[in-house]
C-alpha cells in the first residue's frame, strides 16, 4: 500500500473528494414528541451538506487544498450547494450539474441532547456516468477520499489512484455492504461509522472488543481499518510494514453537543489532510476526533468546523 505523499508544507496539499453532495435544512426542537404533532423549532439553518463535500470543507478551513467531484441537479438547490462550496474554497470546478436531476435535500430534526433524525432524498435518476471526470488529474493528488453515495464515481477514481500510487480513504458508511469487497480492495485507509461495520462485519458494533471486525476489514486488503465511535473516540488496527498487526485509540474531546450531523464527514476530511501532510496516525486521529468535536458544538454540518489554529485547544481537551 502506498503511503501518502509528502507535501512540502500544510497548505500545499491537495486532497480529492468524491461523492454525495446535498443541502441540508436543519431544525434543533427541545424533544422529540412521543407521537406526530406539530413542534416549534428553537433554531433553523440552512446549510451545504453531503458527506464528500462537507470533508471537503473542513480540509479547506484546515488550510488544505479542497477539489470535489461530485453531482448534482441543475435546480436552485444545486446553485446553493456550489455557491456554498465556492464560499469556503473548495474547487468545484468537476461538481457537475445535470439537467432535469434534482439536487439531494435533508430534512435533519435535532434535539437538546444532540440526537437527529434525518429524512433525506436523492434523485435515483442521477446520471452515474464518469466518462466527464478528468481521471488524469488524479496523480497530482496526495491522497483521494471518497464515500459510498456514487459507488460508479469511487471506482473510477479509486481504480485510477491505485495505479497512480495515489492514498485512497473510503468514508464506508450503510447501505453499500454488497460492493464493499470490490471497494476495499482499492482502499489502503478504510474508516467505518459503527452502524456501518456492524453492517458489513455482522460483529456486534457496540461490543466490548470491536477487535474481530476490523480484522475482517483488514482481510480484504486495506492497511488500516478504523471507525467512528462518537464520544468515544476512534479506534483502529493496520498492517504494520512487517507484516504485524497494531492498534490504537484515541478518545473524544470532551464539548457541549448541540448536533452531530456531520461529525463523521469532519473526521475523515480532517484525517485525510493530515494523512497527506506526513503526520503519524496516532496524530491523525487525535486532530480529527478534535476536528469533529468541534463541529459538534454548533448546529448544522459546518458552522462548528473549526480552522487550524483553533484545533490545539480542543486536542488538550481529552480524558
Amino acid at each position: 500500500m502506498p503511503p501518502a505523499k509528502p507535501a512540502l508544507k500544510p497548505g500545499s496539499c491537495r486532497i480529492l473528494c468524491v461523492g454525495h453532495a446535498a443541502l441540508d435544512r436543519i431544525y434543533r426542537i427541545a424533544s422529540f414528541p412521543a407521537e406526530p404533532t406539530k413542534v416549534r423549532a428553537l433554531e433553523h439553518v440552512e446549510s451545504g451538506g453531503g458527506m464528500a463535500a462537507n470533508a471537503a470543507v473542513a480540509i479547506a478551513r484546515l488550510g488544505g487544498k479542497a477539489e470535489l467531484w461530485s453531482r448534482v441537479g441543475d435546480d436552485a438547490a444545486g446553485v446553493t450547494i456550489k455557491a456554498g462550496l465556492k464560499a469556503e474554497r473548495v474547487d468545484v470546478r468537476n461538481v457537475q450539474s445535470f439537467d432535469d436531476a434534482r439536487s439531494s435535500t435533508s430534512a435533519v430534526i435535532v434535539d437538546d441532547r444532540g440526537e437527529r433524525l434525518i429524512v433525506g432524498q436523492r434523485d435515483t435518476g442521477m446520471p452515474s456516468s464518469t466518462d466527464w471526470l478528468p481521471l488524469e488529474r488524479v496523480k497530482e493528488m496526495h491522497a483521494v477520499l471518497g464515500d459510498v453515495r456514487w459507488l460508479e464515481g469511487l471506482r473510477a477514481v479509486f481504480t485510477r489512484a491505485r495505479e497512480e500510487d495515489v492514498t485512497t480513504i473510503l468514508d464506508a458508511d450503510l447501505g453499500a455492504r454488497e460492493v464493499l469487497p470490490e471497494l476495499l480492495a482499492l482502499t489502503d485507509y478504510a474508516i467505518f461509522s459503527r452502524p456501518a461495520l456492524r453492517e458489513f462485519t455482522g460483529h456486534a458494533a457496540d461490543a466490548p472488543d470491536l477487535g474481530p471486525a476490523l480484522d475482517k476489514v483488514l482481510s480484504y486488503g486495506p492497511l488500516h481499518a478504523g471507525v467512528t465511535l462518537g464520544e468515544f473516540g476512534y479506534r483502529w488496527h493496520e498492517r504494520g510494514a512487517l507484516g504485524n498487526l497494531l492498534s490504537g485509540h484515541v478518545p473524544a474531546p470532551k464539548v457541549d453537543v448541540i448536533d452531530t450531523t456531520g461529525a463523521g464527514d469532519a473526521f475523515h476530511g480532517a484525517f485525510a489532510l493530515m494523512l497527506a501532510e506526513g503526520h503519524p496516525i496516532q496524530r491523525c486521529a487525535e486532530i480529527a476526533s478534535a476536528v469533529a468535536a468541534a463541529k459538534c458544538t454548533r448546529l448544522g454540518s459546518r458552522a462548528g468546523l473549526p480552522r487550524r489554529t483553533a484545533v490545539a485547544a480542543l486536542h488538550e481537551r481529552t480524558d
